[in-house]
């Protein structure tokens, strides 16, 4: 039996170290570990619940418009507060462009190296990619000439020794399925995404005033004015440019990064069969209309039965401490729901640097969610199943449409390559929905409904002395959850759990894994030396450590280590 280390895990968001045991070739046993702390739950104790949306958007440079919506809906349930419709669609419209670049940033710049070798595509023959793209898409760039383009570019990098964010990676690793000519059109659409990424998020920058950290959110609505005849205002023009990068957005979904998922996954069809985790998904309802009916519905599948849902309950939601770096402040072997929640960090870790944690303790910043005490996965895949279980029209269309062509059946979602298609399922979805909720908001304006925010309980003269609240939110890591205590017009207590607290928590009282250590279970390692295995399921998740765990004193701390013994 051998022990690999791999610290950090690179292009994620955070600081994220992984601890397995390999034998007979696969992984027996896994740990994870957030080795930050963040604190800002701490820092927003005392201060004013209308402003909690501006801190909590600093949990991370990533995940900002996500903080924002789960906070502001947190004081909005604790105070009661209506939300104009305007206000909704616009939420949703930012929300939903958040979630189409987030995944489309994830699949490209950091999970496709997992599949993709980009050194492979040097020996490709660009005509040959270009019949390749043209057999899955009639996307324009579909040509000799661009790819050849692309090659020579790639081969500069080479050539120059500075090979920028193609650096560092398995290149020739035994684990690579993709032929040449595959993996130079991934790498072209690499490139070309971030082109994309760069224009269609702008639709923050006119609805939000600026990305990352929008700053038109507000607790009632919305900051930003509606006023067809005010260059100073969200107006006609304002709302074509939107319009326009929707349908951008979109075309790009529809026409190269679900193509390139599919042709990928056609390779890789063994990893349907690996990395499926708990068994347990969850998801909270999402895209609320004017009278507040989420146009994604929630819930949890437990053990992998698909044959129903399972309505939530937030009072079924606590957090454990026991492998946690934070004082434990519930009574021995129980979580604490997040109203009760404490952040008070108890670092007993070992003192860098060091070889191995001391996985029978604590070990971990990240603390171990659990609903009805149970691991729960988030995210995409979560928001998949549950919509198709419950009979969502889009995504059930969306889900048989790619299982149909991968020739698999739904249990393939159960594994490291669903994971990796439901979030294309995900963002295709929300992509063609995007374009109808701004047609009814440009509806709502030409009847004359103006209105963006509600001035209802506004005025902290008019709240109860105590109040407590939750705001949830599908961030497109998934779930997110936003618990508040008011008093005195004052914030009292502040907890987030957010989709990476889910995923990547450290075993619990009872010494259940959560599902990033049971997903390495059974993963196949090729080689010790090089376990792109584990980055491939790792990544599925798209971790965000910043957000997850509750600082980071690096002194004597290795950057880079992967080691085998």
């Amino acid at each position: 039996m051998s022990k690999i280390v791999v610290d950090p895990i690179t292009r994620i968001e955070g600081h994220l170290r992984v601890e397995a045991e390999v034998s007979g070739g696969k992984i027996s046993n896994a740990w994870v570990s957030g080795t930050m702390f963040r604190g800002i739950e701490t820092i927003l104790k005392g201060r004013d619940p209308r402003d909690a949306w501006y801190w909590t958007q600093r949990f991370c440079g990533v995940c900002t418009t996500v903080h924002s919506i789960a906070s502001i809906r947190a004081v909005e349930d604790a105070l009661k507060i209506p939300v104009p419709p305007n206000a909704q669609l616009i939420r949703n419209i930012i929300i939903a462009i958040q979630n189409t670049q987030d995944h489309v940033i994830h699949f490209y710049h950091l999970h496709a190296l997992d599949w993709v070798d980009i050194t492979s595509g040097l020996k490709a023959d660009p005509v040959k990619t270009a019949q390749l793209a043209a057999s899955i898409s009639d996307w324009p760039n579909n040509s000799p000439t661009y790819f050849k383009a692309v090659q020579d570019k790639v081969k500069a990098f080479v050539g120059s020794g500075r090979l920028g964010p193609f650096a560092n990676a398995y290149w020739g690793h035994p684990a690579y399925k993709l032929p040449p000519e595959a993996n130079l059109m991934a790498t072209a659409h690499y490139l070309e995404a971030l082109e994309w990424q760069k224009d269609i998020i702008k639709i923050h920058a006119i609805l939000g005033s600026k990305n990352p950290h929008p700053q038109t959110f507000l607790v009632g609505g919305m900051s930003i004015p509606i006023d067809p005849d005010s260059q100073n205002a969200l107006n006609a023009d304002k709302l074509i440019e939107v319009k326009r990068l929707l349908h951008k957005a979109q075309e790009f979904v529809e026409k190269v990064y679900i193509p390139d998922l599919l042709a990928v996954a056609s390779f890789y069809k063994d990893w349907a069969g690996i990395g499926a985790g708990v068994g347990n998904y969850m998801c909270y309802p999402e895209f609320p209309d004017a009278n507040g009916k989420p146009w994604l519905p929630g819930g949890a599948i437990l053990n992998r039965d698909i044959s129903k849902v399972v309505p939530l309950d937030q009072k079924k939601i606590t957090e454990h401490v026991e492998h946690s770096w934070y004082q434990d402040a519930g009574s021995e072997g129980k979580g604490l729901h997040p109203w009760e929640g404490s952040s008070e960090p108890n670092y007993t870790g070992p003192k860098p640097p060091y070889q191995y944690l001391d996985t029978d303790k604590k070990y971990s910043w990240v603390k171990a969610p659990r609903y009805e005490e149970k691991p729960m996965e988030v995210g995409p895949l979560s928001r998949v199943l549950v919509a198709y279980v419950s009979g969502h029209k889009e995504t059930k269309a969306a889900v048989d449409l790619v299982l149909k062509k991968l020739g698999v059946g739904p249990e393939a979602l159960f594994s490291t390559l669903g994971r990796t298609g439901a979030r294309g399922i995900d963002c295709l979805v929300i992509a063609q929905q995007a374009p109808k909720w701004l047609d009814e908001l440009i509806g709502n304006i030409a009847k004359g409904d103006l209105r963006i925010h509600s001035n209802e309980l506004w005025d902290p003269a008019t709240w109860p002395a105590e109040a407590h609240g939750y705001g949830w939110h599908e961030a497109p890591r998934g779930g997110l959850g936003h618990w508040i205590k008011i008093k005195d017009q004052k914030i009292l207590n502040y907890q987030a759990v957010v989709p990476s607290t889910w995923n990547a928590s450290p075993r619990d009282a009872k010494g259940q894994a959560g599902p990033y250590e049971a997903a390495l279970l059974g993963t196949p390692v090729a080689d010790p030396e090089k376990p792109l295995e584990i980055l491939r399921t790792i990544h599925s998740f798209d971790p965000c450590l910043a957000c997850a765990v509750h600082v980071l004193d690096a002194t004597g701390r290795e950057m880079v280590r992967v080691k085998a013994s």
